[in-house]
């Protein structure tokens, strides 16, 4: 991996990018307009599987098509204008023919290479946004039961796939939290966090001891003789990609297959960052530990899904993930490393090896 400082795209200009994008053909100009407006990168695009809808956007349209404004203004002006009587607030509106407008989206990561390197690239995540005609501005057959029935409407169909009228879009945007990241940056951030929390606990942790209790002994020893490699420890994405270095799945970009959901926040005033791995190409079934099922069919199964990702050890990463691939794949395939029953490349062994003797997951 290089240490060669790099000069990021900013998410002004990024956002910028976006909002000029006409919805007609905003899909196939993403990646070549982002690539267009910062020299030196060149990016592609990724869709993931994440539907979601935003209800702080939602617009009431009379039934004439008007735009009236906001939706939650709308509704406040509207029960206040009845003092708050929701039976007299729903007869109102309930044949009046209005109707809300709401925008819904898919999440779409875009990536560009800025180096040779596992983590050298730029990572987009966006959301990619229809406004849809979503249904009435109140449940024609159900009184509401409270105001907040109004403001957070549930009467309507959200679905990826709808038949609901679409009025604007699509248009992308940046994603508020984590939408624009360098990983390299983020997996420097990501251990130098992790090393100044537990440098942290050091002066609690060298006077904390742990009570041990057996047949012929009672005593007290100190926590960090029991935990020696505590100040040593590798956060699980740091170690996701360092897997990926030395392990034949390096033959490929890790963005080709993975988008990094990024989450970066602060909880009782201390910083968390983190990531959840979202693979771009699932495996048809899931593999699952059967007792009934060697390791030898086990290894044809993991083979497969290689064949199928179409990327050497792509198994394993999914296993860390831990939905398409049942952990205990792993441990059984490592026990059959150990026992000599099956082989794996010799790096690809020493990845899985050292992950089953300490695991981690996402």
């Amino acid at each position: 991996m290089t240490d060669t400082p790099v000069r990021l795209p900013d998410a002004a200009t990024v956002e910028a990018v976006l909002n000029g994008l006409d919805p007609a053909s905003a899909d196939a100009d993403l990646a070549p307009a982002l690539s267009t407006a910062f020299p030196g990168f060149s990016f592609s695009t990724a869709p993931v599987d994440d539907f979601y809808w935003r209800g702080d956007t939602r617009t009431v349209l009379t039934s004439d098509g008007t735009r009236l404004g906001d939706h939650h203004d709308w509704i406040k002006h509207g029960l206040a204008e009845v003092d708050g009587d929701l039976t007299a607030f729903w007869n109102r509106h309930r044949e009046s023919g209005g109707k809300f407008t709401e925008w819904r989206g898919t999440a779409v990561f875009a990536f560009s290479p800025t180096g040779p390197g596992v983590a050298d690239f730029v990572q987009l995540a966006l959301g990619r946004e229809i406004e849809v005609l979503a249904g009435p501005v109140v449940d024609p057959n159900y009184r509401p039961y409270s105001a907040d029935d109004l403001f957070d409407p549930s009467w309507v169909k959200r679905e990826p796939e709808t038949d609901a009228p679409v009025l604007a879009g699509p248009v992308y945007r940046l994603s508020r939290r984590g939408g624009l990241v360098h990983m390299r940056s983020f997996l420097a951030a990501r251990q130098r966090l992790e090393r100044d929390q537990r440098e942290a606990q050091r002066p609690e942790l060298e006077a904390r001891f742990i009570r041990e209790v057996g047949l012929n002994y009672d005593r007290e020893t100190p926590f960090l003789e029991l935990n020696p490699d505590w100040f040593d420890f590798v956060p699980r994405e740091n170690r996701f990609f360092a897997d990926w270095e030395r392990s034949s799945a390096s033959s490929d970009r890790v963005f080709a297959h993975w988008a990094f959901d990024i989450k970066d926040f602060e909880d009782h005033g201390r910083r968390q960052l983190n990531f959840i791995p979202r693979p771009l190409k699932m495996p048809a079934e899931r593999l699952l530990v059967d007792e009934s099922v060697s390791v030898h069919r086990l290894m044809e199964r993991i083979e497969a899904i290689d064949a199928e990702i179409d990327l050497p050890f792509a198994w394993f990463f999914l296993m860390t993930h831990g939905h398409w691939v049942d952990p205990d794949v792993g441990d059984a395939i490592a026990g059959g490393l150990r026992a000599g029953r099956v082989r794996l490349p010799d790096k690809d062994a020493a990845v899985l090896l050292e992950w089953a003797d300490k695991r981690y997951l996402f």
